[in-house]
């Protein structure tokens, strides 16, 4: 068996699912469209150059979620999974992690992104296993704003994905193989971690990263 991780926001999708559920909540009406509009562009700024606080970023977005009843929340994420998610899962992508899946190996997407924004997306890809930030959420299943442990980004994904193999008897190492796909130069410290580094759609750091060290470069998606 062969591991096979893949990164999410503009590696499998085109989009960041994360900032793309923060304008919907501004479409529909459920936060304030020039506050929060402005806020969430701040961050996805400073995501792109590399410079994101990713707790205070998580803090932002979880504290949003915790304003509303957990039952709104999944009605508002089924509309956005159809509008928005749903039409950005192109066949090129899901062909990339059916190929891992069809030969048995063991196959996850690592995010930085909170659970609740990714998990019906991994769905939607058939992957079962999903590595992300964890909203802390009370008994009944109420997100309570804050978040459980560190943030899955930058060295924080070589963390989790210790983690989460460790927690089933294996280690990068039990494999023959071990591949991550990424976009981001974020996700560097992953990408140099297994043994099959894959830079795919690769911003411009990334790109010349992965070109100094040889590492191949794939691309899904249109510019």
């Amino acid at each position: 068996m062969n591991l096979a991780l893949f990164d999410l926001d503009h590696t499998l999708i085109p989009i960041d699912s994360d900032y793309e559920w923060g304008q919907f909540l501004v479409r529909i009406g459920a936060v304030d469209a020039e506050a929060f509009a402005k806020r969430n562009a701040d961050f996805y700024s400073q995501y792109e150059a590399g410079t994101l606080d990713p707790v205070e970023y998580l803090e932002f977005a979880l504290g949003t979620l915790a304003q509303f009843p957990r039952r709104q929340l999944d009605e508002w994420h089924r509309q956005f999974m159809e509008e928005v998610i749903e039409p950005a899962i192109l066949p090129v992508a899901r062909d990339l992690v059916k190929r891992h899946q069809d030969a048995d190996d063991l196959v996850a997407i690592i995010t930085a992104t909170n659970r609740f924004v990714t998990e019906p997306i991994a769905g939607a890809f058939g992957v079962r296993n999903l590595i992300a930030a964890e909203p802390d959420v009370t008994d009944t299943g109420e997100i309570t704003g804050r978040l459980r442990g560190i943030p899955t980004s930058g060295p924080g994904k070589v963390v989790h994905t210790n983690e989460w193999l460790a927690s089933q008897g294996r280690s990068l190492d039990s494999f023959g193989r071990s591949y991550f796909y990424s976009d981001s130069q974020n996700d560097i410290p992953l990408l140099s971690a297994v043994t099959h580094p894959v830079a795919t759609n690769p911003n411009a750091l990334l790109k010349a990263h992965a070109q100094a060290q040889g590492w191949p470069i794939l691309t899904l998606f249109d510019d």
